[in-house]
């Protein structure tokens, strides 16, 4: 039988975005396109088709966009021509549209009031329905991104507009006709509108920009001067720019940031007052682990499921390890939770991407071999138990195992810190269809003879959920499991 690796990743989220305005005087004095352009460099996990970024200088608007990395599409003089007070920027990963340079963002559009910017990260679970309703008002569409539709959503004036577009309720109609997935960032003339979709489904938070001299002494944050604002899907990117986290925008909620700092301008509600929909998947794969969500660090999460896993599916054995470095946090809790020793065996090459050449007979039958090396002295004859974050397709399990065993494992025991991936998402992550989900190909019971190990555990739903929801203050709480469990936050519509 042949052996083959695939080296790509098998989940996708569907986009990062990211906004930065300067307080105080304009011209700004920080580098607003330059903090954009690092902010997307830290989002690009979450996308790595295409970036863009618009600022406003001057009242004028200026844009980029392209395909390809951040990197690849933005220079130095680039940036340095995208220098503004204020603007926003985008990385993407297409769930709806083509991988194509018309769907890139952030869109720019122009309207009565004069034009306006919208980057946004998600899926609308009732697009088919809202298409269908923007056309048949003779409105056409460029393009099959959500974003595009997003906009011309937006455009709609409400009754007793005044001169100026009161974004605020153009934003809340919006939010009603389509109560998830998304979060969005607007520009307009010297503002930033921020908002997330009542359930709250993707991520979205607000950082403060402090002076360079401050960021790192002991001060209490909310005495520290501002230099600016920033938008983030995730807080990760915060740090490497000189800024501490403020806050999440809240499920439902539309935030207005200017120079003069940040005003909420309330929340759309849920319907029949249900609980939120955080997308539970932010924490067990996509969002990087130094990132907060709902005031808790991902990675402290992804330690927690690997503890619950250990509770759930003991093991005897000599060793626990990681798949690197998609495990690491995990098997680290079900290593501290077991009292067994925690110890690298797989050693990753980081510079093998999508761009891996077509092997030959040879270095096929190699297979996991381009991606990982065995660290052999470190559990020859040992019983391994090895724990990752999830699996898909299941197309990398099976030879990372064969590769262990091979160098001299003992035992192979699998343990997986999320439960099975059983069902699509329609709310903004490219997770395949169910038949090529291996869950559901293959019985629990199979699974071991199916990658050659000697048993595969997952974690529970339940106990996923525990340990998400311990570290949470805030109330009410609620995550989505639909990928999990089947159960939709909405009626999809696509």
């Amino acid at each position: 039988m042949v052996e083959t690796f695939d080296d790509s990743r098998q989940l996708q989220t569907a986009c990062g975005v990211f906004g930065c305005i300067a307080s105080g005087e304009w011209p700004a004095k920080i580098n607003v396109a330059q903090n954009i352009y690092l902010g997307l460099v830290g989002l690009q996990h979450r996308g790595q088709e295409s970036a863009g970024i618009v600022t406003v200088n001057n009242g004028k608007m200026r844009q980029k966009k392209d395909m390809g990395l951040v990197n690849q599409v933005f220079t130095d003089d680039i940036l340095d021509k995208l220098r503004g007070d204020l603007g926003i920027g985008h990385t993407r990963y297409s769930t709806t549209g083509v991988s194509e340079m018309i769907n890139c963002q952030p869109f720019v559009v122009d309207s009565r009031h004069g034009k306006f910017a919208l980057a946004h990260n998600g899926e609308l679970v009732n697009a088919k329905s809202l298409r269908q309703k923007v056309l048949a008002d003779g409105v056409g569409l460029s393009s099959e991104s959500d974003s595009e539709l997003m906009t011309q959503l937006l455009c709609r004036a409400p009754d007793n507009e005044g001169v100026e577009p009161d974004w605020p309720t153009r934003i809340r109609n919006f939010m009603k006709m389509s109560l998830t997935a998304y979060s969005a960032l607007l520009l307009y003339k010297d503002r930033i509108y921020a908002f997330r979709d009542p359930y709250g489904n993707r991520p979205l938070c607000i950082g403060k920009l402090v002076p360079p001299d401050l960021f790192d002494g002991e001060h209490n944050d909310n005495d520290l001067p501002v230099d600016g604002w920033i938008l983030s899907s995730e807080s990760a990117p915060f740090y490497c720019m000189g800024a501490k986290y403020f806050r999440e925008v809240m499920p439902g909620e539309i935030v207005c940031v200017s120079r003069d700092g940040v005003k909420s301008c309330g929340q759309v509600p849920r319907l029949n007052g249900e609980l939120p929909a955080v997308c539970i998947f932010e924490y067990v794969y996509f969002a990087r682990p130094d990132s907060i969500l709902e005031n808790q660090m991902v990675y402290s999460v992804r330690r927690r499921c690997g503890m619950q896993l250990s509770i759930e599916a003991p093991q005897e054995a000599d060793i626990v390890s990681s798949v690197p470095e998609s495990g690491n946090a995990a098997a680290l809790g079900f290593a501290h939770q077991s009292g067994l020793p925690f110890v690298e065996i797989l050693a990753k090459n980081r510079y093998v991407g999508r761009t891996f050449i077509n092997p030959d007979n040879r270095l096929r039958k190699l297979g996991v071999a381009k991606k990982f090396g065995a660290l052999a002295d470190n559990f020859l004859g040992k019983r391994v138990i090895l724990v990752d974050d999830s699996i898909v397709r299941g197309n990398t399990l099976g030879p990372i195992v064969r590769l262990l065993r091979k160098a001299g494992a003992k035992e192979v025991h699998v343990r997986i810190a999320s439960p099975p991936l059983r069902h699509p998402c329609y709310m903004g992550i490219n997770i395949p269809t169910k038949e090529e989900l291996v869950a559901n190909s293959v019985k629990p019971s199979e699974l071991a003879a199916f990658f050659g190990a000697d048993t595969v555990v997952h974690l529970s739903v339940a106990g996923l959920t525990k340990s998400v929801e311990v570290g949470i203050n805030e109330k009410p709480i609620g995550h989505c499991t639909a990928c999990l469990t089947g159960i939709y936050p909405v009626a999809v519509d696509f």
